[in-house]
């Protein structure tokens, strides 16, 4: 019995997404925050801009380090299991970077940044989970609808960081940052509590349970990699996602030190910060429902042909922006959102169409794993490369590694449509 023809299953899916929309405002609102206070935070506390780049890559990169344990909680409890233990791991990382804070020490500033990626790693999960019970030809719009709910937080999410460091510092007092930390912790708790009591019946074991898969063998992160190396389709995916991910992490970890280095106030340097950064974070999510329609009707190559033109023209709008000009900084971190939305989605689709729901944990998990490690190399490269080059010269850089993603897009992708799955 496939999905579509369950009499239950189109109820069942609108629960989902509901419960799945107002985890990723909530959860989006915490990783806004972790964006924008990121770098500033470390650069304060070392003076380095190639400390405060890989603080905010192990920030975005973070699923790497949660993503083995998270595939074997899903495949045994499902998704809701998974997602929630992402942010729990994300409260940990809060606590950790609190305590570094009041010590002064850099190196665990940094190792609880690489905690507080668990909640980027749960967030990009939710779009798989949205995808497990739609049908074929609306898994696109519905992975989508997902995606784009993050923007209501994570618009909203880097200018909160500021008011937050006000309301703690007249309320509290203390060092800076701290208000910053506590707000993203009390969001995750609150997204984790969700999950763990709305998102029922789970939406992978239900897919199972239709497609008659509830006793296929459990599978790992190695099972995703062999997957991966077979079907062309789900390769094409992962490398996508990976380079989209790697450009996106690339710019934008750099983008808050370009800007500051450009005015004399820190203070005022964070409120445009958090402009621009809202507007990028806008542009990753609030079109999204489009790319979804677009991958639905049209495939998704065209759709990452597309994200990749507009992830070139990103980089060089943005790498010919002086740190004054902040309307043409928006402009690129506008276009780096919108490219990085067309490659997410399409990659997401194209992986989750292309194997079946006994594979999606594994497989999906291992596109977030060669994620979180693109964006790790991207942080770390993205600061040398500013402190020793420039800013234009990083763009310039991740312009060429956007381009790695052709030949894999001129290849052949097989795999079935959303009509004949459907069908």
């Amino acid at each position: 019995m496939t999905a579509t023809a369950h009499p239950d299953t189109t109820l069942l899916q609108r629960r989902v997404l509901r419960t799945l929309f107002a985890t990723q405002v909530i959860g989006g609102l915490a990783v806004g925050i972790g964006i924008a206070v990121g770098a500033l935070l470390v650069e304060d506390m070392t003076g380095s801009s190639t400390y405060a780049g890989l603080a905010q890559s192990l920030f975005v990169g973070g699923s790497a380090l949660v993503v083995v344990p998270a595939v074997r909680i899903t495949e045994r409890f499902g998704r809701r299991g998974g997602l929630a233990f992402g942010y729990a791991c994300a409260v940990a990382g809060t606590l950790v970077i609190i305590a570094a804070i009041h010590l002064d020490n850099a190196p665990v500033a940094v190792l609880g940044y690489f905690l507080l990626g668990s909640a980027s790693f749960a967030g990009l999960q939710s779009r798989y989970a949205a995808a497990d019970l739609a049908p074929a030809a609306k898994r696109g719009s519905h992975l989508a609808i997902v995606v784009w709910a993050t923007t209501i937080g994570s618009v909203v999410g880097p200018s909160v960081a500021a008011l937050a460091e006000r309301w703690w510092s007249a309320a509290v007092g203390g060092p800076a940052y701290v208000g910053s930390m506590v707000a993203m912790g009390v969001l995750c708790v609150l997204t984790a509590l969700i999950i763990g009591v709305f998102l029922r019946p789970d939406p992978l074991l239900t897919a199972r349970e239709l497609s008659g898969e509830t006793d296929a063998p459990r599978r790992s992160i190695a099972d995703g990699y062999r997957t991966a190396k077979s079907n062309p389709a789900v390769r094409t995916g992962v490398v996508a996602a990976a380079l989209g991910h790697f450009v996106m992490v690339g710019v934008m970890a750099m983008t808050a030190l370009h800007i500051r280095h450009g005015m004399a106030d820190p203070e005022q340097a964070l409120t445009v910060v958090g402009v621009i950064l809202g507007l990028h974070i806008g542009g990753m999510y609030a079109l999204a429902p489009v790319v979804g329609r677009l991958v639905d009707r049209h495939g998704s190559r065209p759709v990452l042909v597309a994200g990749t033109a507009i992830l070139v023209a990103a980089c060089a709008v943005a790498g010919s922006s002086p740190a004054d000009d902040h309307v043409r900084l928006s402009i690129g971190l506008v276009l780096l959102g919108l490219g990085w939305s067309a490659m997410t989605v399409a990659a997401a689709a194209l992986v989750t169409g292309a194997v079946s729901p006994a594979q999606r944990p594994s497989t999906q998990g291992f596109s977030d794993l060669v994620m979180g490690l693109a964006a790790m190399g991207a942080g770390i490269a993205s600061g040398p490369i500013v402190e020793y080059a420039s800013y234009g010269m990083l763009c310039v850089f991740c312009a060429v590694v956007t381009l790695c993603v052709v030949p894999f897009l001129m290849g052949r992708i097989s795999g079935p449509t959303a009509a004949e799955e459907a069908a």
